[in-house]
């Protein structure tokens, strides 16, 4: 009889053991397309969409740093998409805009279709003429909190999934950072001394490390005779004057890079929320990584891919090229700069760089980052070749 009980205790036990391990398990994630994109200078991702039934083809920037989705408001002009003003406003790191929204759109991409979406209206004319090719929107948090997407930065394709249940590849790293419209990852920086902190994932942003001057000062994180140029960046609200300088590592995740180059900027908007926030992290230094964003489960997962041990670009020159009316100009020169000893003026043309003369802004930004010492540059000025040697400067030095 005894032996009965102790059968019957033990049946009981593991019934209930396994009762309390049932649970409804979510669907498993289901791949819903696959959209190839293409990069820019620093990284930065073109995703091509189309606009309600406009049958012209846009190029959106993906930003993981934009808390909503927007269109450019010459694009919204071009094809008399109404919007009102509303009493929001966005923020970026050269200021702050009370905005217009085109409101219940849908996106359209190779195999899907996204409905209900609220544009907010900005002017994207500076981008265009940066990066050499017509910015029309970003897409940020309204579309990913959506979808689980994977970047696959080897084969530049984006794979869009359903929310549900994903199984992550090997290898690579499952991250948790704190969201809010915006993933707040944690990350170690190390000069002088080396201080955990958190800072934006921002696949928007075309540079590898972006730090507060608030931070950098009251952290005391960079070593004395640090070394740091003068340069400028281009974000919402216009140009940005800031300073450059080499850190000795940056860890994120288990993974780590050396000498990285990092800019600092005067937080006048509060972007960073100081002291919640140290900066953020660009996607020059994120494309080594190939990622997949779960905005549903609040997680990011990161394994490197082929470009995890590209150099990075330890050039500087000092100068500012657009896309000015087909041609490529010089506007913007550091006074002290390699540019500036140099000799080149405002309004000069760029007609050939070592011989590249192709008129392509991306190519040219491409010779400038990769260029370190002397490098001939053919200018136009009042309508006339002047060649100009400019000696490149390495800012590890």
């Amino acid at each position: 009889m005894g032996r009965y009980y102790t059968i019957l205790f033990l049946f009981i036990l593991c019934s209930t053991q396994l009762k309390g391990q049932e649970e409804f398990a979510p669907p498993d994630a289901r791949l819903i397309t696959r959209i190839p994109f293409f990069q820019l200078s620093g990284g930065i991702i073109i995703l091509k969409a189309q606009l309600d039934e406009f049958s012209d083809s846009l190029n959106f920037v993906l930003d993981t740093g934009s808390g909503g989705i927007s269109l450019d408001s010459s694009t919204v002009e071009n094809l008399k998409i109404p919007n009102s003003l509303s009493e929001k406003s966005i923020r970026g790191i050269a200021g702050v805009k009370r905005v217009s929204f085109a409101y219940n759109h849908a996106l359209k991409m190779p195999g899907i279709t996204v409905n209900s979406l609220d544009f907010h209206i900005n002017n994207y004319e500076l981008l265009t003429s940066v990066y050499g090719v017509r910015i029309d929107g970003i897409i940020g948090y309204s579309f990913l909190r959506r979808y689980i997407i994977l970047l696959d930065f080897d084969k530049k394709q984006m794979e869009i999934y359903t929310p549900g249940r994903f199984k992550y590849p090997r290898g690579g790293q499952l991250l948790k950072p704190n969201f809010t419209t915006l993933p707040l990852l944690q990350a170690t920086v190390e000069d002088s001394r080396s201080i955990l902190n958190r800072f934006i994932f921002d696949t928007g942003a075309g540079l590898c490390f972006l730090l507060s001057k608030d931070f950098v000062e009251d952290s005391a994180i960079f070593k004395s005779k640090r070394k740091f140029y003068p340069t400028q960046a281009e974000g919402l609200g216009g140009k940005k004057q800031m300073e450059i300088a080499v850190m000795k590592s940056v860890k994120m995740g288990n993974y780590k890079f050396k000498k990285v180059p990092v800019h600092i900027f005067e937080d006048d908007f509060n972007v960073t929320n100081y002291p919640s926030l140290g900066g953020l992290i660009g996607n020059d230094l994120l494309r080594r990584f190939n990622i997949i964003l779960n905005y549903p489960e609040q997680s990011i997962f990161i394994k490197p891919n082929n470009h995890f041990n590209d150099s990075f670009d330890y050039s500087y020159t000092g100068l500012g090229i657009y896309l000015i009316d087909g041609q490529i100009k010089v506007i913007d020169i550091i006074e002290g700069s390699p540019g500036d000893k140099a000799g080149f003026k405002t309004d000069d043309i760029i007609f050939s760089i070592e011989n590249n003369a192709s008129n392509n802004i991306q190519a040219y930004k491409n010779l400038f980052q990769n260029a370190l010492g002397k490098i001939k540059v053919i200018v136009l000025r009042n309508n006339l070749p002047l060649l100009l040697n400019m000696n490149v400067k390495d800012i590890r030095r």
